[in-house]
This record gives C-alpha cells, structure tokens and sequence, in this order.
C-alpha cells in the first residue's frame, strides 16, 4: 500500500458532485509508522463537489479499531466517527498552512487525501482510552486488583496525620 492510493484525480470529472470512496486498515497508519491500534477497520466516505474555480471536499469517517485501555492495558474495540470539511482553492504555489483551506498550483490535477484520513482518524480517538466494563465496574482484571492493592490506605493516612511527631514537641518546649 501507498499513499498514491488514495488520489483524487479530478480534472477529467464534470462540474458537480461526485462519491468516493476508501477503506483504511492497519496497513495504511504504516505508512505514518503510527502503531497505537492493533486492528483497525475504517471507511471513509468523500463527497467531491467540483465547482468552475475551487473544490469542496467533505469527509465522513466510520468504523472500528482495537485499542489498548490506558489502565489496564487490556485491548477493546473502540468505534469511531468523524468529519471534516475542506476547501480546495487554485493559486500560485502548494499551500496547507489552514486546516480548512487548501491551496493548490493551478496546474495539478488531482489531490492526495492520505494526510487528511490520517488525520481524521487519529483526532477521532478519544484522550482516555478506558475499557467499556472497567468504566462500567463489571471487569476486575489483575491489574486493577493489583492496582488497589498497592494504593495507599486512607485510614493509615489520617492515623499518620494525627500522630505529632515528638521533634516538635521538644522545639515546642525551646519557645516556653
């Protein structure tokens, strides 16, 4: 696989609206040497409306990929949804400097969306990537139970807090 795959050659297309579209799976996230999910499973709809001067592009993510949980490591399937929009305009010189403006040489004649799937599938995985039944207290995994185990005991804490250590009483004494 590579990123030539996921061209869009539209200079031979009529003025309007015309469907594409991409399947995206582990090998493509490779190609980014991105490795944070263990299977993935992606479509990726692009709706290309040609206009006389510019190109609307509108992207519609849906799928699946497996990742880890961040608290116990343990992989589950995460499903994902997004969409992004972008403006294709023609100008002197190759320009991606804004998210939603592209500008491109006026005599290219496709565009090479790899970047922006990339992109719209990392941005759609949440910060916290917590197991469904651990977020829902139904699993208890080794790592949890260990986890609790070597937590700090609350009571230990206050009984420390209300111990006063016998140095203070003696500099306590050196103020009388």
């Amino acid at each position: 696989m590579d990123k030539k795959q996921f061209e869009i050659k539209f200079s031979g297309l009529k003025l309007g609206v015309h469907q594409f579209d991409f399947q995206i799976d582990n090998r493509f996230f490779e190609l980014f040497d991105f490795s944070d999910f263990d299977s993935s499973q992606l479509n990726v709809d692009v709706e290309l409306n040609k206009k006389n001067n510019s190109l609307e592009l509108s992207f519609s993510l849906q799928g699946q990929v497996e990742v880890r949980c961040d608290i116990t490591n343990e992989p589950f399937p995460l499903s994902l949804e997004n969409k992004l929009d972008l403006q294709v305009k023609y100008g002197e010189e190759y320009n991606d400097d804004n998210d939603e403006i592209l500008i491109i040489p006026f005599n290219d004649h496709f565009i090479n969306i790899a970047q922006y799937l990339y992109e719209l599938a990392v941005l759609a995985v949440p910060l916290r990537k917590i197991h469904p039944d651990v977020e829902s207290g139904k699993k208890g995994s080794e790592i949890l139970k260990k986890l609790e185990e070597l937590s700090p005991d609350h009571s230990d804490e206050e009984n420390e807090n209300n111990k006063i250590d016998p140095r203070w009483d003696k500099l306590k004494s050196l103020l009388n």
